[in-house]
């Protein structure tokens, strides 16, 4: 049963590691999950076969607990009053036969009294007295916190006057469902009945049904049959055996995986579900379709300068002088950036892993709108225009060269036929108006397709500003593929994380229902099932 509890620690042990360094859970709350009580009594002796029962006395400042203490061991091993030179002192009272070898590893032996006794009647028991736990000393806490690991049963001890301590009462509230409890009104013989029963009052408020309370007093003189000491003598000694041991052991065994599985739970709740990340990114698409239209909008200025100084002076002039993405555009993404990150928070789902996953996309975004600008205002001016105005174009050029030359051949054909024809009529073959004439035609069949070229021309203006809208729009779609990548990722790595500590939940279900608790006596089950919160 250890064995398969500390095996279900070092999972989540790694599991907690692996989801601080991914951002899922801080460091606290991984602390809290591996901080989980694993120790018992058992860890205290050699042979936890056949161990002693660990009681511990609980209770606030001057309820007798000391004195209550040295009546039931019949000698005086726990200092009282203004005996106890310090109220951190923890002292234990076990038969000489008990070896304490772990005592020593896990306990400041300064701070503990140890008092050895040979009496049969308690061999199979170690009685504990705790510090007063609400004097004023922060360390008494952490004294009584550090010891409750390994105590079988708690007795809580309170006084006629002393019994609304809040303190020892808060650790009450707090660790009721973790051990087995017995309630001892001392000073009794300064009691009244109704402080009694405001007493069991306020145990039944704090969720004890039906607790064991006995009304004792340490004073000699008290008659036996008012006094529950020996009752209290009597439960403790009726418990001290193999089988109860082993029950409570596997009680606490049973606590403890209920504990950690109740942590894990709460800790699983606080990683968001499939549905957030379905809304998140249906967020995103809103948020990206609103930013994009603004962006747009910024950019039309811009773009038009860079367009005019590209035509003017191509690709040679520099970024820097040319701010296409300026402060104003990054201040508009990065508030898209951190709405989706703040709607992420408002669905449940930790921002850390959503915020390392958008730090690259927000600082490469102005790159990423340059480097695809320039790129399609560079195809843009290798083939400018479109297809039908390229098409039109080399016709136009092709009758640039062709017609000149036709009208060139055509004059020169009818220049030889007069000079062949003058040579049989003695008439001169060239004349002024032939020459003008095969002038103009020659210059009116280049100038007219030369015309036509210049006029329909493209602009390098506008087919850089044509190409710097393409690539800011491919650089849109580029920017806003990304972000839902990254968002994707995440939840591919929240599927991973939750998916590992479910099955580390499973093993706990697993380990939890294979522990079974038979009550054999009245007073166990009333320890153990009526003092449950």
């Amino acid at each position: 049963m250890a064995y398969d509890y500390s095996d279900l620690i070092s999972n989540v042990e790694g599991w907690a590691q692996q989801a601080v360094k991914q951002g899922w859970i801080d460091t606290a709350e991984a602390m809290s999950l591996s901080e989980e009580p694993q120790d018992s009594a058992n860890a205290l002796f050699v042979d936890d076969i056949a161990r002693p029962l660990v009681v511990a006395f609980m209770g606030g400042t001057g309820v007798g607990k000391s004195s209550l203490l040295n009546k039931l061991a019949g000698q005086s091993i726990a200092r009282t009053g203004v005996e106890r030179p310090t109220s951190r002192e923890v002292t234990l009272y076990y038969h000489q036969s008990i070896d304490l070898y772990q005592l020593e590893e896990r306990f400041p032996l300064q701070q503990i009294q140890l008092s050895q006794h040979t009496e049969t009647a308690n061999e199979k028991i170690i009685w504990i007295d705790m510090p007063d736990f609400d004097s004023t000393e922060e360390k008494n806490k952490d004294i009584v916190m550090q010891w409750l690991p390994y105590v079988d049963v708690l007795i809580y001890v309170v006084s006629p006057e002393r019994y609304r301590d809040n303190k020892a009462w808060q650790l009450l509230l707090s660790q009721g469902a973790s051990h087995a409890w017995l309630f001892v009104m001392n000073q009794w013989d300064r009691g009244e009945t109704s402080q009694y029963e405001d007493f069991k009052q306020q145990l039944a408020k704090a969720g004890f049904l039906n607790p064991i309370v006995y009304k004792t007093s340490c004073i000699d003189e008290l008659a036996p049959t008012a006094d529950g000491l020996t009752q209290l003598q009597v439960t403790i000694e009726s418990l001290a055996t193999k089988n109860t041991i082993e029950q409570l052991e596997s009680r606490g065994a049973r606590q403890r995986k209920n504990n950690l599985q109740h942590s894990l739970q709460q800790c699983l709740s606080t990683l968001g579900s499939e549905q957030a990340f379905s809304r998140l990114l249906a967020f995103q698409d809103h948020s990206w379709s609103q930013t994009e239209t603004i962006l747009n909008q910024g950019f039309e200025w811009p773009l038009k300068q860079v367009a005019m100084a590209y035509s003017k002076t191509g690709l040679t002039q520099k970024q820097d002088s040319l701010k296409l993405w300026d402060d104003w555009a990054q201040s508009r993404f990065n508030d898209y950036l951190d709405d989706l990150i703040l709607t992420a928070d408002q669905q449940g789902i930790p921002t850390i892993p959503i915020r390392n996953s958008l730090a690259d996309i927000r600082s490469k975004a102005e790159s990423t709108i340059y480097t695809q600008a320039e790129l399609g205002c560079r195809q843009s001016l290798i083939n400018p225009g479109n297809l039908l105005q390229r098409m039109f174009l080399k016709l136009v050029h092709f009758c640039e060269i062709m017609l000149p030359l036709i009208a060139m051949t055509v004059v020169g054909y009818q220049v030889f036929q007069g000079y062949y024809d003058s040579a049989f009529t003695d008439e001169a073959f060239l004349g002024v108006n032939f020459a003008v004439h095969s002038l103009l035609l020659i210059l009116l069949s280049w100038l007219i397709p030369y015309f036509i070229r210049k006029k329909i021309q493209p602009s390098l203006e506008k087919a850089a500003l044509k190409g710097l809208y393409k690539g800011v729009e491919i650089a849109m779609t580029t920017i806003d593929i990304d972000v839902k990548q990254g968002i994707n990722n995440v939840e591919k790595q929240h599927h991973e994380i939750t998916d590992s500590l479910k099955t580390i939940l499973d093993a706990c279900d697993e380990q939890r229902d294979g522990i079974e608790i038979q009550l054999k006596s009245e007073e166990l089950k009333r320890m153990l099932v009526d003092n449950t919160l």
